[in-house]
């Protein structure tokens, strides 16, 4: 089946999505094919927090993370998006200092008193998004710039017959591509009641411990994590939901006795360095990858959609 469109993207997860949105912005026929609605996506299980984490450390993604941070502040001042911006804490178990992308975010300072088993930590003020919202967001803003979602999974690139593809589909690069230096990071995250909780909490985790934290999204608060990597399994394990709520109600005793309302689990898409570029095809299709973003997906997606937005427009 052919798409009548100018660009087909692959993946309609937030990066997708964004993809998406910066290409029919600038005027192009785009359709988003998707073999997952976006709140089937693991962008939907996702806490989420501005700031880069699981994806590497270099200029490009400074400078991908700063275009990010400057699109959501812009965000949490409308209505309707899913993001505002939150204070909250960043703890270790060991004498630490504030990554360098901190010195980005409007406030930060000494962390103050910290939960038991910690020693180090810094306060802060940062992009937070309710995924599910921020979803249905940006594929409202998608669709009303002219875009067109359609579900239809693509068993290879090959079979995608548009004249410039871009590749979103995050840890499904691994078999699509194929790209063995894709790696899934499983991510499973518990939802429950919120007792009154108004800040987030990060707790890094570290050979012996894994990461803590929980971010306040209204009437819940969802609570992690894992960081379980080369798992594919996307089945809630409850044993490890019972940890989960256990380092939270150590961290914030307040959870204690929350209900539990809900369990996600989402496939972080870990790559050494995140592929953004492009290629022509065997059969003279242009190709864009954007994908293995790690756990900095929701940090990364605006600043990577307008650089793959950049490369398709030079095409044109």
């Amino acid at each position: 089946m052919s798409d009548a469109s100018e660009v087909v993207v692959l993946g309609a997860g937030v990066c997708g999505l964004t993809t998406g949105i910066c290409l029919a912005e600038a005027g192009l026929r785009v359709t988003i094919r998707t073999d997952r609605l976006p709140l089937e996506t693991t962008s939907a299980a996702s806490g989420a927090i501005w700031g880069p984490h699981l994806v590497e450390d270099s200029e490009r993604v400074a400078r991908w993370a700063q275009a990010t941070l400057t699109t959501l502040l812009d965000l949490a001042g409308q209505r309707g998006t899913g993001v505002r911006m939150m204070s909250g804490v960043e703890a270790w178990r060991e004498p630490a200092q504030p990554p360098a992308w901190s010195a980005m975010l409007p406030e930060t300072g000494p962390a103050g008193r910290l939960p038991e088993g910690y020693v180090d930590g810094w306060r802060y003020t940062a992009p937070v998004v309710t995924m599910p919202v921020y979803l249905g967001y940006l594929l409202d803003r998608f669709t009303a710039s002219g875009g067109r979602l359609r579900v239809a999974p693509a068993g290879s690139l090959a079979g995608v017959t548009a004249a410039t593809v871009v590749n979103c589909t995050g840890v499904a690069a691994r078999h699509l591509v194929p790209d063995a230096e894709v790696l899934p990071i499983r991510g499973q995250v518990v939802l429950v009641t919120n007792p009154g909780i108004t800040e987030f909490f990060v707790g890094v985790g570290d050979d012996t411990r894994e990461v803590t934290y929980l971010f306040p999204h209204g009437d819940t608060v969802l609570l992690g994590g894992t960081e379980q990597r080369g798992d594919w399994n996307t089945e809630p394990d409850q044993a490890i939901a019972k940890r989960i709520l256990a380092d939270c109600v150590a961290a914030e005793p307040r959870l204690a006795g929350a209900a539990v309302v809900g369990h996600r689990v989402g496939l972080r898409p870990f790559r050494p360095l995140v592929r953004l570029e492009a290629e022509r095809s065997a059969n003279g299709r242009r190709l864009v990858h954007n994908y293995g973003h790690g756990g900095a997906g929701v940090t990364l997606a605006w600043g990577c959609a307008r650089d793959v937005a950049a490369l398709v427009s030079s095409f044109m």
